[in-house]
């Protein structure tokens, strides 16, 4: 260990099961980048995901401290580990972070309605489309031209080795189908980060469908693009999303999504507006530099009740 400007510098191991390519997957090397930028020694251990290697109770109860995503995140791990949470034992909450300046681009608001998510069921993804379709009954409330321009692009990360994404995908397209809205709706797997930050970058606002999501992450990247969000109003959205400010949180409903999707294209400016809370919501509470200085601080306290 090696001491210098006034704290000392650790060597921390981190574990993961399986860095793929997911929003938790991001948040560990984010931690990693961030700890090494305080000066410590990072060493990250990882192996595909197998349940003999995922973290127990027992290793859980073992460790100095205990971080969770959310608030939502901590309620669950309370009722899941009910062991641990007898004991007293809570863990801290660590918001996930996003690199803001990555979306310092050119920002336009296209009536364009963008939903990013992998294609799982649990993802909710038919609600984003359902809720466009209803959107179209709106017709007396809004500019006709409005309404002839609007579009839903639906993209999100797709491999076609899984069953559940080739099937979901299908679904998807027959239910833009049936609900005459197809040649509106817009479909992109797998797209690159140059290719999602062009999306957020001119589309009117993002659609967040899971329900009980533990945070996501999706929501803080939207906002850091100057986009509202309109998402459910359970799980982590609740603590990221400032309802009416930089966005819009609603019932799972396609009616309540409707709703909000409407109040944003009768007024053009309303987006803009929001976008500005947004990304100023974001830079103040969500950026990676945030993240690590919170990180930073929870190893460091460990580290000093440990030896004290």
């Amino acid at each position: 260990m090696e001491k210098t400007n006034s704290y000392p510098k650790l060597k921390i191991a981190i574990i993961h099961p399986d860095l793929g390519i997911g929003g938790a997957e991001r948040l560990i090397v984010d931690a990693a980048v961030e700890l090494a930028a305080h000066g410590h020694s990072i060493h990250c251990f990882t192996s595909y995901h197998d349940k003999n290697r995922c973290f127990e109770e027992t290793v859980s109860g073992m460790a100095d401290l205990i971080l969770v995503n959310s608030k939502f995140t901590a309620s669950t791990f309370a009722t899941t580990f009910s062991s641990l949470h007898k004991r007293g034992i809570r863990p801290a909450v660590l918001y996930p972070a996003v690199n803001v300046e990555q979306f310092d681009g050119s920002c336009d608001y296209k009536l364009n309605f963008l939903s990013i998510n992998r294609f799982e069921r649990k993802k909710n993804l038919q609600l984003a489309i359902t809720a466009f379709a209803l959107l179209h009954s709106f017709k007396s409330n809004l500019p006709r031209d409005a309404l002839l321009e609007a579009s839903l692009t639906v993209a999100g990360g797709f491999d076609k080795r899984l069953k559940e994404n080739v099937e979901y995908l299908e679904e998807l397209k027959m239910l833009a189908e049936m609900e005459g809205v197809s040649d509106r709706v817009k479909f992109v797997t797998s797209c690159s980060t140059a290719e999602r930050n062009e999306l957020l970058s001119n589309c009117l606002c993002v659609l967040y469908t899971p329900k009980d999501e533990h945070f996501g992450i999706v929501p803080l990247e939207a906002m850091a693009a100057k986009k509202p969000v309109i998402a459910c109003n359970s799980g982590g959205p609740l603590e990221t999303v400032v309802n009416e400010v930089t966005g819009f949180l609603c019932d799972p409903t396609p009616l309540e999504f409707a709703k909000a999707m409407s109040k944003l294209v009768s007024n053009p400016n309303l987006a803009q507006s929001m976008g500005g809370e947004a990304r100023g919501h974001v830079t103040k509470n969500f950026s990676t530099k945030v993240f690590g200085d919170w990180l930073n601080s929870y190893v460091l306290d460990s580290y000093h009740r440990r030896i004290e």
